[in-house]
C-alpha cells in the first residue's frame, strides 16, 4: 500500500500551530486537520446543551453523534451538524472547556477516529498536541512548535482586541498558563514533544520564517 505522508505540528495554544499548518497545506496542496477544533467543536456542543463538564457519560454520547465540516481556506470554517460555529470556536470559554474534556479518555478515543479518517492523499498536515505522540506516531515529519506564554498572551489579546472584544491580558495569560499545566499534566496523552521532532520557538520569530522552516522540513 502507498504511504500517505502526515505533517505534525504539536504545541501549546497560541503558539502560530494554526496559521503555519494551513499555510504548509495550502502551499503542499495536502489536506488539513485541526484537532483543537474537534475537541473545541464537542465543548460547544455540550455548553449549548448545558451538560456539565463532569459528565463524562453525556458527553460520550454527544461526541458519537457529533458530525463535523472543515472548510481550510485563507480562514478555518467548522461547522458542527451542519452548523457554522467558527466564531465560537475560538473563545476563552470553548478553548477551557476543550481542554477539561480532553483529559478523559473515553472521549478521547472516540475522536481518535474521527481524526485518522482525515489521514488521505496526497497527505495531510496535522495540527494539535499529540499528533505526533499519540494520533500519528508513525508521521513522516513532525514539529513542535511553542512561543513564551507572555507572547501567547499578547497575540491572542491582539487578535480579540482586533475582532471588538474585550479582554483582559493578565487574565489571558493566567488562562494560558493554567491551560499549559493541565495538558503537560494529564494523565492521557499530555503535551510533550516527539523525541524526533523539529523544536521550533516562535516568540520573535516572523510567521512567514516558521513557516519556510516546516516546508524545508518536508521538501
Amino acid at each position: 500500500m502507498m504511504t500517505i505522508p502526515v505533517l505534525t505540528i504539536d504545541g501549546p495554544s497560541g503558539a502560530g500551530k494554526g496559521t503555519v499548518s494551513r499555510a504548509v497545506a495550502k502551499r503542499l496542496d495536502w489536506h488539513y486537520l485541526d484537532s483543537g477544533s474537534i475537541y473545541r467543536s464537542l465543548a460547544i456542543a455540550i455548553l449549548e446543551q448545558q451538560i456539565e463538564l463532569t459528565d463524562v457519560a453525556s458527553i460520550v454520547t454527544i461526541a458519537q453523534a457529533m458530525q463535523l465540516e472543515f472548510e481550510c481556506g485563507d480562514e478555518l470554517i467548522v461547522k458542527l451538524n451542519a452548523v457554522d460555529i467558527t466564531a465560537s470556536v475560538g473563545t476563552e470559554t470553548t478553548g477551557n472547556a476543550a481542554s477539561i474534556i480532553a483529559v478523559y479518555p473515553q472521549v478521547r478515543q472516540i475522536l481518535l477516529q474521527k481524526q485518522h479518517d482525515f489521514k488521505k492523499t496526497p497527505g495531510l498536515v496535522a495540527d494539535g498536541r499529540d499528533m505526533g505522540t499519540v494520533v500519528f506516531p508513525d508521521a513522516q515529519y513532525k514539529v513542535f512548535l511553542t512561543a513564551s506564554a507572555e507572547e501567547r498572551a499578547k497575540r491572542r489579546y491582539k487578535q480579540l482586541i482586533e475582532k471588538g472584544i474585550s479582554a483582559n491580558l493578565l487574565q489571558i495569560t493566567q488562562e494560558i498558563e493554567a491551560r499549559d499545566h493541565r495538558d503537560k499534566e494529564r494523565k492521557t496523552a499530555p503535551l510533550v514533544m516527539a523525541d524526533n521532532a523539529l523544536y521550533i520557538d516562535s516568540s520573535t520569530l516572523p510567521i512567514n520564517q516558521v513557516i519556510e522552516v516546516v516546508l524545508n522540513l518536508v521538501r
